[in-house]
């Protein structure tokens, strides 16, 4: 019997990985008030399993307690506390276990569909997709392997219950670090990631190795490693853009895909003017002004979108031109180098900091001046009076 107990708790402790003196130490202390209620003791009863053979002793402040009644009542408890310790050890274990891994992707089988949340099974424990977790327009059938990312553990006494999300900003994340190998060894970094889950994401990334080219890396070999990504979230839209530490060209890549012909900055107010043509102001703008408000969030500037007939004419005294971007940026603005990354390390801030999308229907663009060049007639007059 003493020696089967061991070998028994020797099984439990290698497939539970429990340490087998938690569980020796829950025995110990079930048998120990078992007998201690059993005698009408108000004193502890000492009880020892011997750690080599097995034996059970116990004793209390008369001595040594009879066997005979010691192993009665040790047959009854040592179940219940093996039960018990099993449970409090096994939720020690899983709460540690996934304690540490928080904000990493995982996956799990949908086990059940509690109202309109759906728990899933991660190695064999229970996770919750909560509907403000869940992509819009997704449906989740039981059976179905879907990825997630772990974002908290919570423990209620011996339950534990784990968290996920398929919205959060990290999962986007998380999925290129897999998809692709110079995000994960860190040659290519992620400066900025803002997402609004099942429409559209923008991720900035940059590389300090010019033989790396940060956004091909993203995209892959005719799109195929974004394309795994763009198939998980549903066909969700995914910009990656070229970070850059000069506000200008930042903002312009932030604008994707509408095309950007001009860029005006007013540094002190952090906010940017932005000239587009006619034909591209509503796809600046984005449905219901998704992409002006996504663009915002990226780059942390309060963006303006002006139609391009009201862009300063060029007189090389207001505007300076760099034609290997096709941009036209005002010599007047003189932006900061550097834009902060995203808050929490790609994480979204919480709320919007427009009130209303810049440049939606109804924003009146501020008039710009521009310098009148000087009338030939005038010229003729000047040069015949020499």
């Amino acid at each position: 019997m003493n020696g089967e107990l061991l070998r028994y708790i020797d099984t439990i402790s290698r497939e539970k990985k429990i340490e087998p003196e938690v569980i020796l130490k829950s025995i110990e202390q079930a048998i120990s008030i078992a007998v201690g209620h059993h005698l009408g003791k108000r004193v502890p009863v000492k009880v020892l399993i011997d750690r080599k053979t097995g034996v059970i002793n116990a004793e209390d402040d008369s001595g040594v307690i009879d066997p005979s009644i010691l192993g009665r009542i040790a047959a009854q408890e040592t179940k219940k506390a093996i039960h018990l310790s099993l449970k409090g050890a096994e939720s020690d274990v899983v709460y540690a276990s996934f304690a540490g891994k928080v904000n990493t992707l995982s996956s799990g089988a949908i086990s059940r569909i509690e109202g309109k949340d759906a728990i899933l099974l991660i190695e064999r424990v229970e996770a919750v997709l909560e509907q403000k977790e869940q992509i819009p327009g997704e449906s989740y059938r039981i059976g179905n392997h879907i990825k997630c990312l772990i974002i908290g553990v919570k423990k209620q006494d011996s339950e534990i219950k784990i968290m996920v999300s398929r919205t959060h900003p990290d999962f986007i994340r998380k999925l290129f670090e897999i998809e692709v190998p110079e995000l994960a060894d860190k040659s290519v970094i992620v400066k900025g990631l803002v997402r609004e889950p099942g429409f559209r994401t923008k991720m900035a990334v940059y590389s300090d190795n010019p033989k790396i080219d940060a956004v091909g890396a993203c995209v892959g070999v005719r799109g195929v490693r974004i394309k795994n990504i763009v198939e998980e979230v549903g066909d969700e839209k995914i910009d990656v853009i070229k970070w850059s530490a000069e506000p200008e060209l930042f903002i312009a890549a932030a604008m994707k895909p509408a095309e950007v012909q001009a860029i005006e900055t007013d540094t002190n107010r952090k906010r940017a003017k932005v000239f587009v043509s006619p034909d591209q102001i509503a796809l600046s703008i984005g449905k219901k002004g998704q992409n002006i408000r996504l663009a915002t969030r990226l780059t942390h500037w309060e963006i303006d979108v002006v139609s391009s007939e009201q862009l300063p004419q060029e007189d090389g005294s207001k505007s300076q031109v760099r034609p290997e971007k096709g941009l036209t940026v005002p010599s007047e603005a003189s932006a900061p180098k550097g834009v902060a990354d995203t808050p929490g390390g790609g994480k979204e801030a919480s709320g919007d900091p427009l009130s209303r999308p810049s440049g939606t229907v109804g924003d009146k663009p501020k008039a710009v001046e521009a310098k009148a060049p000087t009338a030939p007639q005038e010229q003729k007059k000047e040069e015949s009076a020499g």
